[in-house]
């Protein structure tokens, strides 16, 4: 899962347009990920300008 640090996002939309599952949308000044449809690639936490984005550990692998 994608995590997004909101005091840190500058709501750009640069993640929006990067995801190649239309996981992400950009509601008003508000970033929604959808978690069902993302894959987690990771294109958008490479893509994000102030690095506000960051993959979560997958807690089903670490048990």
């Amino acid at each position: 899962m994608i995590k997004i640090d909101r005091y840190t996002c500058a709501y750009c939309g640069a993640c929006v347009s990067v995801c190649p599952s239309d996981a992400i949308e950009l509601v008003g000044t508000w970033i929604r990920i959808d978690e069902e449809k993302c894959n987690p690639c990771k294109a958008c936490v490479s893509i994000c300008p102030v690095g506000a984005l960051e993959q979560e550990p997958d807690k089903e692998r670490e048990k």
